[in-house]
């Protein structure tokens, strides 16, 4: 689901959980832009999903840490969970 982006950048599409409203789309938004290396991210209420824009090394689980910090879940891809499991 990650495609390059030009200047190096990254994208992704991630799936948002617990959005009722604008407003929170809006605090996600807010939350998903704090984390360092993020340079885009637009949150989808609709769809219940995030677009974000990052550079190469960023790390995902500091952007789902931030979005459980505002009271919501981003549902990362399973590629980010295997070492974990693994271990």
């Amino acid at each position: 689901m990650t495609d390059p982006v030009e200047n190096s950048q990254e994208k992704t599409t991630l799936t948002v959980v617990g959005l009722n409203c604008e407003s929170c789309v809006k605090h996600t938004e807010e939350a998903l832009r704090s984390v360092t290396g993020i340079k885009k991210a637009t949150v989808s209420l609709s769809s219940m999903n995030t677009d974000i824009e990052y550079d190469p090394g960023t790390d995902l689980q500091a952007a789902k840490k931030a979005v459980q910090d505002a009271g919501y879940d981003l549902i990362l891809p399973e590629k980010n969970y295997e070492a974990k499991e693994g271990s």
